[in-house]
């Protein structure tokens, strides 16, 4: 109403405008206005109330299936790696445990990071992500009421984001009761529960924003539920929930420069992940031996099919299964196990999701004639990208790909690094002299491992500031400034 005041205050023009602007304003004011005492809807009163009570029922039936975790992990203190602790002239004279020693420093110092997770069995297995658990020298668990257990780690997940983790003694646990996420809809109400910043067992209630997010740049298999009911710095690991008490997710990442945009892992992938990290300790997948990429709408005039009809094999690993059951470059993977593929993301769960030495139907087209082929499914190498699937970073004008074995081989990168797979003509890194092909080593000039990592730091560098690229192009390296992405 303040606002309404203000604007109407604002107005000088002729008394027929001003009557019109103060029934406007008398207008808005009857909206805005709460109504008398006793004057509320009694059908819209009741329906908030069943509505809050409902919130309030997840809310308190849940709460015993979330948990906080606290994890340790021990660092150098005062030391980037590689690079000395104390610089100047007395690094010239002193050793660095003389300055430890006379100033009282210590040589390692503890790193705490908070994160959530989820009862998933009464006997004290708890699914969380990988990222909350990864190098963690100890994991305390601390239930909702208070109790704190020592935990050990079942499995990890990097591809994925998830971790099995587990404690021993623990009495009268509540686990969750897993929903089916493949029966979620954009638009359905979801609650998220978790320790954002250290706050236990918060709740925010939202909706599903969208489904099946690929492409994200946060791990290798993507296939993630957009949420904007709120997820911060604590909350990764708990559940995302429906109006049912189900758990449809795994809360895993935010938007930093974003409101409202926050992710989580399905939950049917998540329990496939689970069960064989209980299992087993580890997650075996199926592996075709084939570089992928995606049906761009230009392809798809060339090979003469429908886009976003199929993914187009764009090499074959030599030896691999592909190759053993007669696949080749220029085949598009239309079908796998009877299933239609759309997309590379989706290609790559279907084959992951089948086991080692089993035979699968693959259907091609191959130069508009469709080809079924029968492929003795292979183990993924751990070391071995799934798919070649170049990640565009639009602010800069240049896309990357993450190096396969062959390509570090042939353009003789010793280790770390991504492949400039294209750059818009015109735009910032092509006008400083970024070219495809370029391996990009160093962003300010921290090395650079992944194509995760690079858009990791791009995306934590400050919009003002220029970024500097160290790149190897042949058998020379240099470095390359690229201005600041404003906007």
């Amino acid at each position: 109403m303040r606002e309404s005041v203000l604007v109407c205050g604002a107005v000088r023009c002729a008394p027929w405008r001003l009557r019109v602007v103060g029934g406007l304003c008398l207008a808005l004011f009857l909206v805005l206005a709460p109504p008398p005492a006793g004057a509320a809807d009694p059908q819209a009163r009741a329906f908030a109330q069943r509505m809050q009570q409902v919130f309030v029922e997840v809310a308190e039936r849940l709460k015993p299936s979330v948990v906080n975790i606290n994890t340790t992990q021990k660092i150098q203190a005062g030391r980037r790696q590689g690079e000395p602790s104390f610089r100047g002239p007395f690094r010239e004279f002193f050793s660095e445990e003389f300055f430890e020693r006379f100033f009282n420093l210590p040589r390692e110092l503890e790193r705490r990071h908070l994160g959530s997770g989820v009862i998933v069995d009464a006997g004290g297995y708890i699914l969380t992500n990988h990222h909350v658990v990864e190098q963690a020298e100890e994991i305390q668990v601390t239930l909702v009421d208070e109790r704190t257990f020592q935990a050990k780690v079942i499995g990890i997940d990097p591809k994925t984001d998830l971790a099995v983790i587990k404690i021993e003694g623990a009495k009268s646990l509540q686990p969750a009761r897993l929903g089916n996420s493949d029966k979620i809809r954009t638009g359905d109400i979801a609650i998220a529960i978790g320790n954002p910043f250290g706050l236990s067992h918060t709740v925010t209630v939202g909706v599903v924003s969208a489904t099946g997010r690929a492409g994200v740049g946060i791990t290798a298999y993507e296939d993630f539920i957009q949420t904007d009911a709120s997820i911060n710095p604590g909350n990764s690991g708990g559940p995302l929930l429906n109006i049912d008490g189900e758990v449809i997710g795994v809360n895993t990442a935010i938007v930093a420069s974003g409101q409202g945009i926050g992710f989580a892992i399905p939950i049917n992938l998540a329990r496939e992940i689970m069960e064989q990290l209980i299992k087993e300790g580890q997650v075996i997948r199926g592996w075709l031996g084939v570089i992928i990429q995606s049906m761009t709408p230009e392809l798809a005039r060339q090979f003469g099919v429908k886009s976003g009809e199929g993914v187009l094999i764009a090499d074959v690993v030599d030896g691999g299964p592909a190759d053993k059951a007669g696949l080749k470059s220029g085949d598009i993977i239309v079908q796998v196990a009877g299933k239609p593929v759309t997309d590379v993301r989706q290609l790559q769960r279907l084959v992951a999701a089948e086991r080692p030495e089993k035979r699968v139907p693959v259907k091609v087209r191959r130069q508009g004639k469709d080809v079924t082929l029968e492929v003795t499914v292979g183990r993924l190498p751990t070391e071995e990208p799934v798919a070649v699937s170049p990640q565009t970073v639009e602010q800069y004008g240049f896309a990357v790909q993450d190096l396969t074995p062959e390509l570090r081989e042939k353009l003789q990168v010793k280790e770390g690094g991504v492949l400039v797979s294209s750059v818009e003509a015109g735009s910032p890194a092509h006008r400083r002299g970024l070219r495809p092909g370029d391996v990009i080593l160093e962003i300010d000039r921290q090395p650079v491992q992944s194509r995760q990592d690079l858009l990791a730091m791009l995306q934590q560098a400050r919009p003002d500031a220029d970024v500097l690229l160290l790149v190897q192009r042949g058998k020379t390296t240099r470095f390359i400034v690229i201005p600041a992405a404003k906007g």
